[in-house]
């Protein structure tokens, strides 16, 4: 016997009894059949109501040939009749994520004469996929007119017509449809058919807001946030943006502004930084000119900057030049020697010795390693001693160059 479905006679009903009529196992879940039920099966890309039924969580409904098999957490008597309480927070959200999917819908398919390929309502967000190459300046007007429509609060007509009703109205569908159709009609903006739980006025979607226009397939997927998602989305980023231009000293609406010549301003201080850090490596290059291996430390650098010196090192030392910048436990390294010889032994040495990770080729190996100065002194000096470069005399380790 199908399952009379008390959401569509009113999609605000909270509350109802039923009778149990099936409870059967599955798995460590039991599925509850109920001769009505006011909770709304996974389907039409909508997902299913949760609740409570009797003294049983409901985690999931589904339905199969016309019969809705609530999955709860308990077990119930076959034959009581139990209470039903929905999670109407989690209803009412994916009632107006529906609606403000279907008015947006209907005025960008009218628009560009597409179709909806694809929609799906995730916990955090809306996805809705068109055919059509939509960019993002249609996407924003498009937004703007759903809107106004939702500001208009239209009421909203839902209908079972006849098959030769049916042949007379001018609705969406993302396939062809046999049996009982039920139309959504939000008037002036949309016609659809659809099995989801809707509001009964568009004023009560509240609003509509895209978030990206991204190109999938031979058309776009949209991502939307709609109502009390949308709301709270909205007043996080309105908090964001207040904070950061408090820190810039700037109105909130002036902050993308404060922010590019920020942008500027560091990327000028980061090429004078680049020069000043050139000229350093080229002094401390030429001090270690004819050294042979020379093993140094120094400060933490920027991402790059142990290569760079190991770089100018090299060019200078005629052997294996070794940078270890960091502090005291804690140090990144860059290793390379001038010849291009093979120094795979000595960093696979160096990383087992030193808590290390880290490698590379032709000569030139980067990582990190977990060890004092003293313990990377006496790995050199150990390592060097097998002669595995014999020609090499290790440099004596000097402070940093401040």
């Amino acid at each position: 016997m199908e399952t009379e479905k008390l959401y569509y006679a009113d999609p605000f009903l909270k509350e109802f009894t039923a009778r149990v009529l099936t409870c059967e196992a599955v798995k460590s879940q039991w599925a509850v059949t109920l001769d009505k039920t006011a909770f709304y099966p996974e389907g039409g890309g909508q997902p299913a109501d949760h609740g409570m039924l009797g003294g049983a969580n409901v985690l999931d409904v589904q339905e199969k040939d016309g019969v809705l098999f609530h999955v709860c957490d308990a077990s119930l008597e076959i034959g009581q009749t139990v209470t039903g309480t929905l999670d109407w927070a989690r209803r009412f959200d994916h009632m107006q994520q529906h609606s403000g999917e279907h008015i947006l819908s209907g005025i960008l398919c009218e628009i560009h004469r597409c179709d909806n390929v694809g929609f799906h309502m995730g916990a955090d967000t809306v996805t809705i996929d068109y055919n059509a190459d939509i960019s993002w300046e249609q996407a924003l007007e498009a937004e703007r007119r759903a809107n106004e429509y939702i500001w208009a609060d239209v009421p909203i007509d839902i209908s079972f017509p006849t098959p030769e009703e049916l042949k007379s109205i001018d609705y969406r569908s993302k396939k062809a449809l046999t049996g009982q159709v039920r139309i959504v009609a939000f008037p002036g903006a949309d016609c659809c058919a659809c099995c989801g739980t809707h509001v009964p006025r568009s004023g009560q979607v509240g609003l509509v807001k895209i978030l990206s226009c991204q190109k999938f397939r031979e058309g776009v997927r949209l991502e939307i946030l709609c109502g009390g998602r949308a709301f709270a989305l909205l007043s996080a980023t309105w908090e964001q943006i207040r904070a950061v231009g408090r820190r810039l000293s700037v109105k909130p609406q002036d902050a993308a502004a404060a922010v590019e010549r920020l942008e500027t301003e560091l990327n000028t201080a980061k090429a004078g930084l680049t020069r000043l850090e050139d000229a350093l490596f080229e002094r401390i290059a030429a001090q270690e000119a004819g050294r042979g291996n020379t093993l140094l430390f120094q400060p933490p650098l920027r991402p790059d900057g142990a290569r760079k010196l190991a770089d100018a090192v090299s060019r200078t030392c005629g052997g294996l030049a070794a940078i270890f910048a960091g502090e005291d436990g804690q140090y990144q390294y860059a290793l390379l020697q001038a010849d291009g010889g093979d120094i795979a032994p000595l960093v696979k040495a160096l990383n087992a010795a030193l808590h290390g990770r880290g490698g590379g080729r032709n000569g030139f190996a980067q990582g990190s390693v977990q060890a004092t100065q003293a313990e990377i002194e006496a790995f050199y000096r150990r390592f060097l001693t097998q002669k595995v470069f014999p020609s090499a005399v290790l440099g004596l380790p000097r402070k940093p160059i401040p």
